[in-house]
């Protein structure tokens, strides 16, 4: 069998993620370990495992932190409740959440001093919904499916309308013109929530769908943005595959297929892509052809370290 691969770009790693990984590093050269890190850092289990080889200690209770210690909060955000505990713990504080998540937590603060109840589209269980809802527990509902946006009765009738960064575009799209369509003075923020790498991964990968009867997504179950990819890629018509890395490729899976795709989660670093691609080739990939939807050139300033 012989197949072409197509390769999404964007893929992989987005700025945030880069700032987060890029704060642990420094923060175990310049203090040594033990670091402790609130949460995976970003959600992908071989970065996880690499900065623990460093010294970094990955813990989900931030009251198992001994005293004194330092911390590092991850690239999802936290609620103002941990940021609390780790003063009163007398933790030293390195917060590496993303500028981007920040900016939806500045943004409940502002709605919620103005007066607004606030819808934010979100997964519920997920790390980064769970930071947000934090900033004012009792004036936010979370809501996931068009289901609950049809169901949806609100507390007042001055609405704010927030999302979480990692969401599909397209079904988000979906579920703001009903709550628009419910709510006509339902107030939006200034700029898009669903973050600018969610997006143009989103768009890359459409594309390759279209040419691939399968595609292979690379990142980790618990990653919000990568089981995103899996949908769109569905969506677009190609069967798709979340996955680690190239050892949870089934050789069935490239019975009668021309052409693969690949891709990545915005956590996902590109040594697991590039064993992928090495893994295709030995199985019949005749060819690797990138297809390029945009050019990602934003850097974001690291925290104080």
């Amino acid at each position: 069998m012989s197949f072409k691969i197509y390769l999404a770009r964007p893929r992989g790693f987005c700025a945030g993620v880069n700032r987060a990984i890029e704060t642990v590093k420094l923060a175990l050269k310049k203090y040594g370990k033990p670091i402790y890190v609130k949460h995976a850092i970003v959600h992908n289990k071989y970065v996880v495992k690499e900065l623990e080889k460093e010294g970094a200690i990955f813990v989900e209770d931030i009251n198992s932190i001994p005293n004194n210690s330092i911390v590092i909060f991850s690239a999802h955000g936290s609620p103002p409740e941990h940021y609390k505990i780790a003063k009163e713990k007398n933790l030293k504080l390195i917060d590496a959440t993303c500028p981007l998540v920040l900016k939806v937590h500045k943004e409940v603060i502002e709605f919620v001093n103005n007066g607004y109840y606030i819808i934010y589209i979100g997964h519920k269980n997920h790390v980064e919904a769970i930071g947000v809802k934090g900033e004012a527990p009792e004036r936010i509902d979370i809501i996931e499916t068009k289901e609950e946006a049809l169901n949806y009765i609100p507390k007042s009738d001055k609405l704010a309308l927030l999302t979480q960064t990692t969401l599909s575009v397209d079904d988000t799209k979906e579920i703001i013109q009903i709550l628009k369509r419910k709510f006509p003075d339902i107030v939006l923020p200034k700029r898009d929530d669903i973050c600018y790498a969610t997006q143009n991964r989103q768009d890359a990968v459409k594309k390759i769908a279209k040419l691939c009867e399968l595609v292979l997504v690379i990142g980790s179950e618990e990653s919000s943005n990568s089981n995103r990819l899996k949908e769109v890629a569905q969506k677009s018509g190609a069967k798709a595959y979340l996955i680690e890395n190239y050892k949870y490729i089934q050789d069935e899976w490239l019975v009668n297929v021309k052409n693969v795709g690949i891709t990545s989660g915005a956590s996902t670093p590109e040594i697991l892509v590039q064993e992928v691609i090495n893994y295709l080739l030995d199985k019949g990939g005749e060819e690797v052809i990138e297809i390029e939807n945009a050019i990602e050139k934003i850097m974001f300033k690291l925290p104080e370290i």
